[in-house]
Formats: structure tokens, C-alpha cells, sequence
């Protein structure tokens, strides 16, 4: 009998970026990120200016998820980061239904809090009810609509925010993280 291997999550570097298009393809045939954005994030994911927060996850050799983060501008107060936005979280199909989409989400919240945010904003697509249903257990209320913001397809996306807790000062991250790990 062999025992499951539970994927772990560290960063996302360059050499990802192939299979991640492998997956992004897969998931997402008719607004597939291209090489560039993805090289585009990257690019802001290092060093003491950071912006950005980008995570694979492995399961043995096989990458089946990935997330990635972006934080934005600066609360005039506190000289903190305003708000961060989801850019996009994928996992892969046979995966579905695991938690690793809760593993992922609890990392960029994670993020959001490093990085100071007061809010953290997404975008779903209108017909990703499994992602919505994932995105509400986490705290985050649809707040809007974006008309034909998915294209070519002109598929509407609901906005989605989570607010600070009161009491933290930063991004809120669920208790459903217990028993997640994370290398980095």
C-alpha cells in the first residue's frame, strides 16, 4: 500500500513557468495567461521590493496548482500596502475537491498580510461557482460585477473582497490552514 503524497507549496520560479502554462492551458483554454505575464509577475516576486507573492505546488515531481498575489499602493497613514489582488489560483483538474485550493488561498492570504494589505480583491469568473463557494468559506463578499472582463469569451467576472480584521491589522487568514506546508 503506498501512501498519498501531499502536495507542498514553494515559491514559483522561472523554470515553472512551462508546466504552469502546461496547466494554465489545461484550465483555462480560452483566456490562458500567456509566457510573458507570467514572466511579467515574476519579475516582481524577488528581492526587498516585492510586490508580488507566486507559489507552485509539487506533488512529487508533478506541479498541480499554483497562486499568485499582487499588493498595491500604499494607505496614506500607516505607509502600508492599500490592498492586494488574487491574480490567479489553478489546480489541477484530478485534484478538484482535495483542499488545495484552500492550501493556496491560505498562502496569499498569508502574503497579504506579510506585504501589510487592509483588503484583498478578486476577480471570478460568473460560472466558477466552485471557486466562489471556496472564496465565501474564506471571509470574501462579492461586491460587483466586471461586464465581458474574461475574453474572448466576454464572460462577466464577480469582484470579490475580504476586509481586514478589526482586530489584526492585516488580511485575514481562515483557520482552515491547519495541517498545510509551506517551503518557500
Amino acid at each position: 500500500m503506498t501512501t498519498p503524497v501531499t502536495p507542498v507549496l514553494r515559491e514559483m520560479r522561472w523554470w515553472d513557468i512551462d508546466p504552469v502554462l502546461e496547466l494554465e492551458r489545461d484550465l483555462f483554454p480560452e483566456d490562458a495567461w500567456s509566457r510573458g505575464m507570467f514572466w511579467s509577475e515574476l519579475a516582481h516576486s524577488r528581492g526587498a521590493e516585492a510586490t508580488r507573492r507566486y507559489v507552485v505546488a509539487e506533488e512529487g515531481k508533478r506541479l498541480v496548482g499554483y497562486a499568485g498575489l499582487a499588493s498595491a499602493g500604499t494607505a496614506s497613514d500607516s505607509g502600508s500596502a492599500a490592498g492586494a489582488d488574487v491574480q490567479t489560483i489553478a489546480v489541477a483538474r484530478d485534484h478538484w475537491g482535495t483542499g488545495l485550493g484552500s492550501v493556496l488561498l491560505t498562502e496569499l492570504l498569508r502574503a497579504a498580510t506579510a506585504f501589510e494589505c487592509a483588503e484583498v480583491m478578486l476577480e471570478c469568473r460568473i460560472d466558477n461557482i466552485r471557486a466562489q463557494k471556496l472564496y465565501e468559506r474564506f471571509g470574501f463578499e462579492a461586491i460587483g460585477f466586471r461586464r465581458g472582463y474574461y475574453q474572448p469569451g466576454n464572460v462577466d467576472a464577480l469582484v470579490m473582497r475580504l476586509t481586514t480584521a478589526s482586530d489584526s491589522g492585516s488580511a485575514a487568514v481562515s483557520t482552515s490552514e491547519r495541517g498545510t506546508e509551506i517551503n518557500g
